[in-house]
């Protein structure tokens, strides 16, 4: 039985001055009760835009044909009062920024119960006992105290659990997960995907499955529809469309994906050279004082070494130390104790600003978020003029040379120079990202979940840029992650840290191949993998009409 049947879903809208922007064309699906079916393609595919059509969130201004039947309710017909009746009581989406989507000024507990007190005959305490019943069962810890806690008090990952618990306070018919389980740790992620995948059979209720990850939608999805520029390429069931993809399309974002692969790329890693290390760390350590709390323990007596044009990998979940370790090697914080040698230079004390002029010109960072890491007021030429203004003194002609030769060495041409970072795409901004952390020819890059953010083809792409730079310049890299899946394709060594703690260390292959400490076996176990590697029957198809894959035959790509 259908829970959601969308029927040849067009939608543009006008832009000034030029022609009607078409963002969907033709796109048919359906869910049935009890069903997940995963919506996958790169940024800008037009997902999020047809998860927020079925609930009703389009623009005024949106140019939309075709039909979408939810449950009986035709959405692009209903009135005001019949989407927001739906919105509370059948269907409930989960975005994918949490701190966007939740009110900074109010507790975690009025976000999960404010909106269902508007349903008539809703109890407060019933509905406080089932918000505290669904925390717990996202694996937060004191789940009672939490729903006292304000936004600003939980990590990302943390709130995304929240945001997951508060669409499922009103048991919807149709739930809808937008690259919600990003900002997760594998192991929470593995924890939500069980969650979700048991609430979808015992409530049998449908999911649409938004992601970039089509690892985790192997891992999750009955169906699956591929959608690029706003076309359906192909769709069908999982196991077919990713182990025998008909679209060429397809064939290349399965490629893209590290873990739809059983071993890294050949030739993936440049080797370190031997000889002095560029960056020597010795037995760190550092602590928080939380006012009010117990001091935490960010990292504990933490010992490393990356040679010259070597790639050093450090994984764990969230609060296990990586950023923190990854921030006093940038010189951004300081250490309570132990040595860090980087270059051949000892940072020492002094204020965070000395620290970090002293040790610009041997290291730089790049940060996850190339949304936040930017200037949103700056072009990439501004920016990395700024770069070199503080550091160098380059005449108007050997400037703009500067800045081409930075902007080629990451692939980007010189129409990309005076742009804005809200017309260049994530994968680009993240690539002038690292144009500025190359402008002083760093001896050392850190690079802090620098491709969690990015799509596959344009993380793949990122992987191979920094192995060209380590390849030409000799650059060191300490890449700090989550994602076990990717660090095999950049980085030689592998560190695995658990509550500030190395608890194992050694060549990548060999500890992703042969993992000896339970936290890091735990770690590889949580990584997503295809359900019918694990479930034999999970490949197999009831129903005839789901076999269907057929490229898209109105191909704009």
């Amino acid at each position: 039985m259908k829970i959601l049947d969308i029927k040849e879903l067009s939608i543009r809208v006008a832009a000034a001055a030029a022609p009607p922007l078409q963002l969907l064309e033709k796109v048919s699906m359906h869910i049935e009760r009890g069903e997940t079916v995963a919506l996958v393609g790169e940024s800008g595919s037009g997902k999020s835009l047809t998860a927020r059509a079925v609930l009703g969130l389009l623009p005024s201004a949106a140019q939309v044909t075709g039909d979408i039947d939810l449950g009986g309710l035709a959405v692009l017909k209903a009135s005001g009062a019949q989407l927001r009746a739906m919105r509370r009581g059948r269907a409930a989406m989960v975005f994918q920024d949490p701190r966007s989507s939740i009110n900074p000024v109010r507790t975690l507990g009025a976000h999960l119960i404010e909106p269902m007190m508007q349903v008539p005959g809703a109890n407060k305490a019933m509905l406080e006992a089932r918000a505290v019943e669904l925390l717990a069962s996202m694996g937060l810890s004191n789940p009672e105290a939490r729903m006292k806690q304000y936004p600003h008090e939980l990590s990302g990952g943390m709130l995304q659990r929240v945001m997951i618990a508060g669409a499922l306070m009103n048991d919807p018919e149709l739930l809808i997960c937008d690259e919600s389980t990003t900002a997760l740790d594998v192991t929470t992620q593995a924890a939500v995907i069980r969650l979700l995948s048991r609430a979808v059979s015992e409530r049998s209720m449908g999911m649409l499955f938004i992601t970039h990850d089509l690892a985790l939608a192997a891992s999750i999805a009955d169906r699956t529809y591929v959608l690029r520029h706003g076309v359906l390429q192909e769709h069908g069931v999982t196991r077919q469309v990713f182990e025998r993809p008909v679209s060429e399309y397809t064939q290349q974002l399965v490629a893209a994906t590290p873990g739809m692969r059983s071993a890294p790329r050949s030739g993936s890693q440049p080797s370190g050279s031997a000889g002095a290390p560029v960056l020597s760390v010795e037995n760190v350590s550092k602590t928080y004082q939380l006012r009010g709390q117990p001091p935490v323990r960010a990292l504990k007596s933490v010992s490393l070494a990356i040679p010259a044009g070597g790639g050093l990998a450090i994984v764990g979940e969230s609060g296990s130390g990586k950023s923190t370790l990854g921030r006093i090697v940038a010189g951004l914080e300081h250490a309570d104790s132990g040595e860090i040698t980087l270059a051949g230079g000892a940072i020492t004390g002094g204020s965070a600003r000395e620290r970090r002029l002293k040790t610009a010109s041997r290291v730089q960072m790049v940060f996850q978020d190339p949304y936040q890491s930017l200037d949103s007021r700056l072009t990439p030429a501004k920016a990395l003029a700024a770069v070199l203004k503080l550091h160098y003194r380059l005449d108007a002609k050997a400037m703009r040379a500067r800045i081409g030769q930075l902007l080629e060495s990451v692939g980007l041409e010189e129409r990309h120079a005076n742009l804005y970072p809200r017309k260049l795409s994530g994968g680009q901004r993240q690539r002038v990202a690292i144009a500025k952390a190359m402008a002083l020819n760093p001896r050392l890059l850190v690079l802090d979940e620098a491709t969690s953010a990015l799509d596959v083809s344009v993380q793949a792409q990122v992987l191979e840029l920094v192995n060209k730079l380590r390849k030409d310049s000799g650059v060191a890299v300490l890449f700090i992650s989550h994602d076990l899946a990717i660090v095999g394709e950049i980085c030689d060594e592998l560190l695995v840290v658990q509550d500030g703690a190395i608890v194992e260390s050694g060549p990548t292959r060999a500890v992703l191949g042969n993992p000896q400490h339970p936290y890091t076996q735990t770690l590889l176990a949580s990584v997503p993998r295809p359900r019918w590697e694990t479930d034999p029957g999970a490949g197999t198809d009831p129903d005839p009409r789901h076999g269907d894959l057929e490229p898209a035959r109105n191909n704009r790509s």
